[in-house]
């Protein structure tokens, strides 16, 4: 589970949440959280809740702009020195922005570089065009879609997807071995058909071929990671956002064939229950 699908709770809260839904690890968004940027309070908190870090997100996101200054490269090494320092086996990075050019065009050159420094994947996540007055405008550089880039490791989002209007399925069949981190979720629609917002529906609620993208990743022996990253921001109450969190690991194992969900799930049922007894939230 990503950290962002229980935004705005705080670290501790994901990890307590992603464990009681039943996951089998977390990704760590970097954010103005300073425990999202601390190799020891992860560290603990990985021990104590018994969830392995696979991946750590970079502050890319307009919101971080100031998370470990300003510099992206910098940004990218200190989010690869965290990941490597947890054991993490992958950092996801979005492309750079058209007007950070000078990264923009070392971007690839630098992923590969601190891949190979820190011995950890670093994978680029598709993006989606930005669009104002009825145009698409190209914020990202080279471009929001890493199939155009000669970049080794990917990231597939299922709500950039919708809203970018690409067919998942195609998408991970043209990526093939490159294709080596999800973002599980769902989306409805392209920017240019009127949708505006990036979802991050829950996977199954939208129409993104994600259960065919699932399969087709689970029948070729792929051993990438799996990563919910949903919105559960309108839940009501705590047992609310905990069983949308269920749903989308459900999805994930039953279209991946993974046997295991039912003790996963029975486990953190018990666990939420001697947490929360007869309580209504």
């Amino acid at each position: 589970m990503s950290t962002t699908s229980v935004y705005p709770l705080e670290l501790e809260g994901a990890f307590r949440l992603a464990k009681l839904a039943g996951f089998d690890g977390i990704e760590v968004m970097v954010s103005q959280e300073e425990s999202t940027q601390q190799a020891e309070r992860l560290h603990e908190l990985s021990r104590r809740y018994a969830l392995p870090i696979l991946s750590i997100h970079a502050p890319v996101l307009l919101l971080t702009h100031f998370v470990w200054g300003r510099d992206p490269r910098v940004k990218l090494e200190r989010t690869a020195e965290l990941a490597a320092s947890v054991g993490a086996d992958t950092v996801v990075v979005h492309p750079p922005f058209r007007w950070q050019s000078g990264y923009a065009g070392s971007f690839l050159a630098i992923v590969r570089e601190l891949a190979a420094q820190y011995d950890i994947e670093i994978a680029v996540e598709n993006m989606f065009p930005w669009r104002a007055a009825g145009k698409n405008l190209k914020a990202y550089s080279p471009s929001w879609d890493p199939r155009r880039m000669d970049c080794d490791a990917v990231a597939l989002d299922f709500s950039h997807a919708a809203l970018s209007g690409v067919d998942s399925l195609q998408f991970a069949n043209d990526l093939g071995d490159r294709l080596r981190h999800v973002h599980l979720c769902d989306g409805t629609g392209a920017i240019g058909e009127g949708q505006v917002f990036d979802e991050h529906l829950l996977p199954g609620r939208g129409r993104e071929p994600v259960a065919g993208v699932l399969e087709a990743l689970a029948g070729r022996g792929w051993d990438g990671a799996i990563v919910a990253e949903v919105n559960t921001r309108k839940a009501k109450s705590e047992r609310e956002r905990i069983d949308l969190l269920r749903e989308a690991l459900e999805f994930a194992r039953t279209h991946t064939h993974q046997t295991r969900r039912r003790r996963a799930i029975t486990r953190s049922r018990r666990a939420l229950e001697a947490i929360l007894p007869g309580r209504r939230h």
